[in-house]
């Protein structure tokens, strides 16, 4: 039996329950003795009737059943769309909410294709093309010659039109040109949600809660942080942050570089320079002079080098001494990097390679037992397929050791099993891609890595200097993290000085505008950057108060932020006013500011999605470029040649509450830190 034939058979069963409805009710008033509606012959009729009616009901039912049994393919579940306007009480993805409609639409205008692209895209700033674009026509129309069936984009897009469900969201939808469709949002919507922005503020779209985990920064224990580690600390910290802001149960893990051969040689050196180390905390803050000593002795000492591998194998068997020599060296680092981390506002769980030292001996055993390991000059070796392509890991050493591929298994085996993690994000240079995805290929080989759980490299370029090569001092070292922090402390105050600020501002005011500009700049110029590229670094560029900078948007918020100050209205007489009116978006700026702000949820979902951070930057920028245009074209309030205020645009004040809002949202995602005055 066809769908169509299932369908007439529903019908009818449809009216034939109607019909015995009707019927049952008569017969309810008899079986109470109302009998004034009906004579002998009729009530003989309607028992009659009734039990013919019964048996059509059980034989249609029946027919039903053995269509369904024999597997007649159900119809798609559609999505469910949003039908009216006040049900929304928070961010709705706009972009998804049009893909669903739309999907419907072509399901319906075309049944018999599987799965029909649904191409939903911004229009662009010219209106006459609507504010979003349904560009599927041309390649369904493409799916349709491919099945002989004679049509042309414009001929699908009415048939899709045509089909389109109605939306709260959208005012209308146009056929144009070749096959476009061009869609229209619905102000009234867009006023809606803005003025839900002011009541509750920005909540987030709604996702599928997940645990995941984020590695990232991750220096060596005994070696300072330097500009090497700022892409990958900045980059996996806004990561967080989004992830973290969708409600997601983010584990923030800093793995950390303190085990291994170079231990025997620091300790070998902290008991000799500082024999009382365990009573007397030696001076070894500076770990970078402590570490280079050391290396010096091991390469060039014989003897050095013995007591210094005595000193590992000491570690390693557990000797209490050797172990508290260990162990002042790495909380003398940590406290090191913990200056890095409070500066730019990280928060991050240390979990060093120590602690997988058990868990490696674990994975080995697990690997071995599976027949997964093969022997190759002395070591054991894993291919990430039975056909041996790729590079393989080294899972043990000719002599025994474990590798930094042997952590890594057993790493991501202990974040599946102990931290029962869904998601696993690796945020470190582009030259490691090949190494996590041969981790990634050997995880799902052994078993360790299932279906459903995805594993990603977040791979990002190397800092430049000006002269395009690495960044370095003068002298050719590599530069310190905290030297870089307080170079940029020292140039952001004096572009504060320079722009007279410092004789405006309250000396608390001009510390915390000095704060964020300088971590500020130095954190939007790398997270404005696709992060595969390589970047200049250049403290002239990031300070500068022009363009697509931080330093111009930090400068744009305030200045957004002290029109209510300007206008005398406080936070709370405005949402006192909002109660009376809303905003309203009537002039045509107000319009193209209001769908920017509508956009923040796609957007959101988007960097979530790909982890490209620079996504959201442009977007900020976007909206600080459109309220300047907003407010060069709309007064928010009137004054008189006295300067006197005449009039207060409430409504135009509280879309200037709504964008501050939003763009604090991105940069609190970014990790920069705002100042309501600049």
């Amino acid at each position: 039996m066809s769908d169509v034939d299932l369908k007439s058979v529903e019908a009818r069963t449809l009216k034939a329950e109607k019909e015995a409805k009707l019927i049952e009710e008569e017969l309810e008033k008899l079986a109470r003795g109302d009998l004034s509606f009906v004579s002998d012959p009729q009530l003989d009729k309607l028992l009659s009737e009734n039990e013919k009616l019964k048996h059509r009901l059980a034989i249609l039912e029946n027919a039903i059943k053995a269509e369904s049994s024999k597997g007649v393919s159900k119809p798609k579940k559609r999505p469910t769309l949003i039908t009216d306007i006040m049900s929304i009480e928070g961010t709705i993805c706009v972009m998804d909410e049009l893909k669903n409609i739309f999907a419907i639409a072509i399901e319906l205008a075309y049944p018999d294709l599987d799965d029909p692209p649904v191409v939903i895209t911004l229009s662009g700033n010219n209106p006459k093309f609507g504010d979003y674009q349904c560009n599927s026509a041309m390649p369904i129309s493409q799916l349709l010659k491919a099945k002989n069936v004679k049509t042309n984009p414009r001929e699908v897009a009415n048939n899709i039109l045509n089909k389109t469900p109605s939306s709260p969201l959208v005012d209308k939808v146009e056929v144009a040109g070749a096959g476009f469709l061009n869609i229209y949002l619905n102000r009234t919507f867009a006023e809606h949600v803005l003025n839900c922005i002011l009541r509750f503020g920005v909540k987030p779209p709604p996702v599928k809660r997940n645990r995941i985990v984020v590695d990232f920064s991750s220096p060596n224990i005994a070696k300072e942080m330097h500009v090497g580690h700022l892409r990958s600390t900045i980059i996996g910290d806004s990561i967080c942050r989004v992830l973290e802001f969708l409600n997601h149960d983010v584990l923030r893990i800093n793995h950390l570089g303190d085990w291994g051969t170079q231990f025997g040689m620091l300790i070998a050196h902290l008991q000799e320079k500082f024999p009382n180390y365990k009573t007397h905390s030696p001076p070894i803050s500076d770990l970078q002079a402590f570490y280079k000593e050391s290396k010096t002795r091991f390469d060039e000492d014989e003897e050095f080098k013995k007591r210094a591998y005595l000193c590992v194998v000491e570690l390693q068997s557990g000797n209490p001494d050797y172990t508290a020599a260990w162990k002042l060296i790495c909380e003398v680092s940590r406290q090191e990097f913990q200056k890095v981390y409070d500066r730019l506002d990280i928060k991050i769980i240390d979990r060093g390679e120590s602690f997988y030292q058990s868990r490696m001996d674990a994975v080995v055993k697990e690997l071995k037992e599976k027949g997964l390991l093969e022997e190759d000059e002395g070591r054991l070796i894993m291919w990430g397929s039975a056909e041996r392509t790729g590079i393989p890991l080294t899972i043990v050493k000719s002599g025994g050791g474990y590798t930094y591929d042997t952590s890594d298994m057993a790493t991501i085996k202990q974040r599946v099993e102990e931290e029962k993690c869904g998601r696993f994000i690796y945020v470190t240079d582009v030259g490691q891609y090949t190494h996590f995805a041969t981790i990634d290929m050997c995880a799902r080989r052994a078993g360790i890595l299932k279906n459903g759980l995805k594993m990603e490299h977040v791979g990002f370029g190397v800092v430049l200097g000006e002269d395009k090569k690495k960044f370095k001092t003068r002298s050719g070292d590599t530069i310190k993290l905290i030297d870089l922090m307080d170079e940029g402390l020292r140039r952001a105050l004096d572009k504060l000085v320079e722009k007279g600020r410092d004789k405006v501002l309250t000396p608390e005011e001009l510390k915390l505008a000095q704060e964020a500009v300088a971590y500020g700049c130095i954190k939007y110029a790398d997270l404005s950057h696709n992060r595969i590229n390589d970047y200049i670094f250049s403290f002239d560029k990031m300070l500068d108060d022009k363009g697509n900078t931080a330093v111009y948007l930090l400068y744009a918020l305030t200045r957004i932020q002290s029109i209510s100050r300007t206008a005398q209205v406080s936070l709370d007489a405005l949402l006192k006013e909002a109660g009376k009116t809303s905003i309203k978006l009537t002039h045509e700026s107000e319009w193209k500011l209001g769908k920017v702000l509508l956009r923040f949820p796609d957007v959101i979902l988007k960097v979530t999605g790909d982890l490209f951070l620079h996504s959201l930057c442009e977007y900020l920028y976007e909206i600080s470029s459109t309220f300047t245009e907003f407010y060069d074209k709309c007064y928010c309030v009137e004054k008189d040649k006295g300067g006197n205020i005449v009039k207060i645009f409430y409504e135009r004040l509280m879309l200037c509450e709504v964008t501050a809002r939003v763009m604090t949202k991105c940069f609190e995602i970014l990790g920069i830190k705002t100042v309501s005055k600049m």
